[in-house]
């Protein structure tokens, strides 16, 4: 009776099954059913590909894998070594979620429902099945996910709060348009996705999005203003840090209540003597401004004494003043 070959009772949501046997005769029967594709693999490489059908293995119907042995004598009498993986091409779900971060770092939880399907059975099963050595839906499913998630979480980082906040069904679609491409690479086409939640996991940041959507303030303008608040709190815990760092760091960021003030002038003390140069009322005697350096009343022609302004005779020599 010849060798039969088929995926008997798959369970329900099963992707790949590997027939148990590697050493397949010459004339076995192979059953693949509509929803199905049987992959030939010797020594890690995809050979054949049969789909729906009763198929009879001969040197005819296995041309890629016959040229491999028939480096062998005699091969198309004995039994040859080869891998069967059967592959499902039905529409499976594939559940994903997670913690990643938006454009603005804002740290966010996801968790939705993807749905794919095998569209190239050969490519898939050289970049997955065989090059990552998983031959059960159990380990297949977790390599998708973890993969599936990794392409997410990059892409939603590029991605605005708001626009991942406010309308899941846009997100849906960016995120099924930028990981077909990756999941093409594996043989696989991505049907759909769809968010069934999607939260910031920090509460401050639900304050945050409440004050930027009212307020209409760019959120990076918005992030920026809370560091500079940060830092300001943490100078101000210094004695003395806020007059030499903070003055260095934040410059620009001084109200204008906090804006140095002009020294006022000094207390004018009566009878004292107005500087003519600059305004500036010295003490009374004073020969010289204090402020700028004038000199002060009138010099003597004949003995150099400075006098009072309104003095008419010098008081040291007597001598009159011009």
């Amino acid at each position: 009776m010849p060798q039969v070959i088929q995926w008997v009772n798959p369970r329900e949501g099963e992707i790949i099954w590997r027939y148990p046997v590697d050493r397949i005769e010459w004339g076995a029967q192979l059953i693949v059913e509509e929803w199905q594709a049987a992959v030939f693999m010797r020594d890690g490489k995809v050979y054949d590909v049969f789909r729906a059908g009763r198929h009879t293995l001969t040197t005819l119907n296995l041309p890629l894998l016959t040229q491999v042995l028939s480096r062998v004598a005699g091969y198309e009498k004995s039994p040859f070594v080869a891998t069967v993986i059967y592959v499902s091409l039905k529409q499976h779900q594939l559940p994903f979620g997670g913690r990643g971060q938006t454009a603005e770092l804002a740290p966010i939880q996801f968790f939705g429902t993807a749905w794919f399907r095998v569209a190239d059975p050969a490519l898939f099963v050289t970049q997955v099945v065989g090059g990552q050595n998983i031959y059960t839906t159990e380990d297949l499913q977790k390599f998708l996910r973890g993969y599936f998630n990794e392409l997410l979480m990059a892409e939603l980082s590029r991605q605005s709060i708001f626009t991942i906040y406010g309308n899941l069904e846009q997100v849906s679609f960016i995120a099924k348009n930028a990981i077909q491409p990756h999941f093409g690479r594996i043989g696989l086409e991505l049907i759909d996705v769809r968010f069934e939640g999607l939260d910031v996991t920090d509460p401050v940041w639900r304050d945050r999005l409440f004050y930027i959507r009212a307020t209409g303030v760019n959120p990076a303008e918005y992030l920026r203003m809370e560091t500079v608040q940060k830092a300001a709190a943490e100078l101000g815990k210094s004695p003395g840090a806020a007059a030499g760092t903070g003055i260095v760091l934040i410059p620009p960021l001084l109200w204008p209540q906090q804006q140095p003030q002009p020294s006022a002038q000094p207390q004018q003390q009566q009878g004292g003597v107005v500087c003519p140069q600059c305004g500036y009322v010295n003490p009374p005697g004073a020969k010289f401004c204090i402020n700028c350096g004038y000199m002060l009343g009138k010099k003597c022609p004949q003995c150099g004494h400075v006098n009072p302004a309104d003095a008419k005779f010098c008081m040291n020599c007597g001598a009159k003043l011009p």
